[in-house]
């Protein structure tokens, strides 16, 4: 038997180094069975709709939902049938609410391409969310998987009030760090949660697994929208355009953290800077500039790790094996993404 020592030893060999091509590779093709599942849950007869769904097609992301819900059901059991199923209905309510902040944000793109809201107006792209819920409610109930729509089902809640709670937040100028990961927990942490819960369901009937692979998304959920936050606070690499939560007067827990390590007169000044509509981008980069020199930005990196850390520690309360350790890798991977 392994000391704890050497389980570290181990451990700290697993190389970290990995692109996401490198993390599909081993559910390389799982991943086929489930794009081929997904395209045929969203066939319709309905030309404009078929229209937007083609479009939908060229706007791939990441995968890393599914992914998720793939790499979950390997850690309880074998991937199968029901775990596809898992995985559209994950990417359909992840694509859905997509379309939908594109939609309340008035965003100009999405993955590369002009967004929904763009080409065919607003109506439209509302409904064309609506369609993808609805499939992702006929995926579940056509199969009677009623534990997978319960669990998705209290991710939209979940989502919702994260989304509501976030609004009222930012209308009131009142968010604190409490608030913030109440509400980070909700509108982001709650999806990723749903996706290993619902993998390790398809593959077990052991709800003590399940509960685990839950508490995993949670704080992978957490950690993943902690980093986030901080690319809006200026990461050279992050491949969008910085500053976007600053001009939209959103505060997170880079700010959050940056006002904690000022004084009283500070935090009144700064906050009445981050309240101003239609900051010039002078004020974008001397706030950008508060939050790092203060050590704002260091702080929550910190929590961000922190999250990571208790996801990898819940996960090695699995044995030690291959799989585990490629779970590993693809939670670094989502905590340490450069955009």
């Amino acid at each position: 038997m392994k000391s704890t020592k050497d389980k570290e030893l181990n451990h700290s060999k697993i190389n970290t180094s990995v692109s996401l091509a490198d993390l599909r590779r081993p559910v390389e093709n799982e991943l086929a069975e489930f794009r081929a599942f997904f395209k045929e849950a969203l066939k319709t007869d309905v030309f404009l709709l078929d229209q937007m769904i083609k479009y939908l097609h060229r706007m791939k992301g990441k995968e890393l939902r599914p992914i998720l819900v793939l790499y979950s059901a390997r850690m309880c059991g074998e991937i199968n049938e029901r775990s596809y199923r898992a995985a559209t209905m994950i990417e359909l309510l992840h694509t859905a609410t997509l379309i939908h902040d594109d939609v309340v944000d008035d965003a100009e793109q999405r993955r590369g391409l002009l967004s929904f809201n763009q080409v065919w107006k607003n109506k439209a792209s509302i409904l064309l969310g609506d369609f993808l819920l609805s499939k992702g409610l006929l995926v579940s109930l056509d199969a009677d998987e009623f534990k997978l729509l319960k669990i998705m089902s209290k991710a939209v809640k979940a989502m919702s009030e994260g989304e509501l709670r976030q609004l009222k937040a930012s209308k009131l100028q009142n968010m604190t760090e409490e608030k913030y990961f109440e509400i980070i927990r909700d509108k982001t942490a709650s999806l990723l949660a749903a996706c290993t819960e619902s993998g390790a369901h398809t593959a077990s009937e052991n709800e003590v697994l399940a509960d685990r692979m839950r508490e995993i998304g949670l704080n992978l959920g957490i950690a993943f929208q902690i980093r986030d936050d901080l690319f809006d606070y200026g990461v050279d690499d992050v491949g969008k355009p910085v500053g976007n939560d600053i001009r939209e007067k959103k505060i997170t827990l880079p700010f959050i953290k940056a006002l904690e390590k000022s004084s009283f007169l500070d935090r009144q000044k700064w906050k009445l800077r981050f309240r101003k509509e239609n900051k010039k981008p002078a004020l974008v980069e001397k706030i950008t500039r508060f939050v790092h020199e203060s050590g704002g930005f260091e702080e929550a990196a910190r929590e961000m790790e922190t999250y990571s850390k208790k996801a990898i520690d819940l996960l090695h309360e699995f044995p030690e094996s291959e799989r585990r350790d490629e779970m590993e890798l693809l939670i670094r991977y989502i905590t340490s993404r450069k955009k």
